[in-house]
């Protein structure tokens, strides 16, 4: 008679012993949010959620747990896309990533004029907030618990405000994007998760409000002048796209879209035997005994074997 086959783990006495349970620790990043126009404030980068090692979440949250998963078992995973800029008005917000359980906020949009849609100035609240229009003082946007930071508050007429990032650290001089937070899930320290910075608005008296830089981890520049858009967020990162500029009604420019965001996964190389996915783009690695999943577009399932 013919002995057990393997087909990758171990033999227990009698037979092969079928797969395990077995752990694993995630990044979610949601989609960051599009800027506001027309002296708009920078959008807020997508919601941070990590139970990798000792890091933190975002907001500076604990660390969650890792999730255990069962082979066979097919697993929705979502990779946020980024929120378009507007040309006047508010900035759209990013779109939710999902691994299983797991859902991070896709940022807030950032506020724009009073032209556009949600023509007040405010931003949108999401996993980071957006920061507030020029037009009115517009307020920023509000942060998700344990994702993300607040949007800035214009610090006065006619400046906007900046996004808010993961770390919900204070938004330099009120303009800037909140910086996002580094992991080393994939082997090395990485930033991801910037707000946007607030774009510059002129006045008629030869005055205006600054240009903001990016958040760290991706986040986009605010635009410097009325030709000038801003930047877009960097793709896989959920950081928010920057605000574009106001010349006092005469011209303006849009916002920079919100990057794409992320769902990285780490788990030991020994707990499986092979994955398989639909629906989703993803790069494999190795680091040290550990594999690394980066999730970089797509809706749809992985399963474990």
């Amino acid at each position: 008679m013919a002995g057990p086959v393997s087909f990758g783990y171990q033999v227990a006495q009698g037979g092969v012993r079928p797969p395990q349970d077995f752990t694993v620790s995630y990044l979610v990043i949601a989609g960051g949010a599009g800027g506001g126009g027309d002296g708009g404030g920078g959008g807020g980068a997508g919601g941070y959620r990590n139970s990798y090692a000792s890091e933190t979440s975002g907001r500076g949250s604990s660390i969650e747990t890792p999730l255990t998963i069962s082979p066979g078992t097919a697993y929705t995973v979502t990779v946020g896309g980024g929120g378009g800029g507007h040309a006047s008005g508010l900035g759209a917000n990013g779109s939710n990533s999902v691994f299983s359980s797991i859902t991070s906020t896709g940022g807030g949009g950032g506020g724009g004029s009073a032209s556009g849609p949600g023509g007040n100035g405010n931003a949108s609240d999401g996993g980071s907030g957006g920061g507030g229009g020029e037009y009115f003082n517009g307020s920023g946007g509000d942060g998700t618990t344990n994702q993300g930071g607040n949007g800035a508050d214009p610090p006065s007429d006619p400046y906007a405000g900046g996004g808010g990032g993961a770390s919900h650290s204070t938004l330099s001089a009120r303009i800037n994007g909140g910086a996002g937070l580094s992991s080393s899930i994939t082997g090395s320290g990485v930033a991801r998760a910037g707000g946007g910075g607030a774009g510059y608005s002129i006045t008629r008296l030869g005055g205006g409000g600054g240009q903001g830089t990016g958040g760290t981890g991706g986040g986009g520049q605010g635009g410097l002048d009325e030709t000038d858009p801003g930047n877009a967020g960097t793709t896989n990162t959920g950081s928010g796209g920057g605000g574009g500029t106001s010349q006092d009604g005469v011209a303006a420019t849009a916002g920079g879209n919100g990057g794409k965001g992320v769902v990285i996964l780490r788990y030991a190389t020994s707990a499986v035997s092979s994955y398989s996915q639909s629906g989703l783009t993803i790069v494999a690695s190795t680091d040290g005994s550990d594999t690394i999943l980066a999730i970089n577009s797509g809706t749809g399932t992985i399963t474990f074997s």
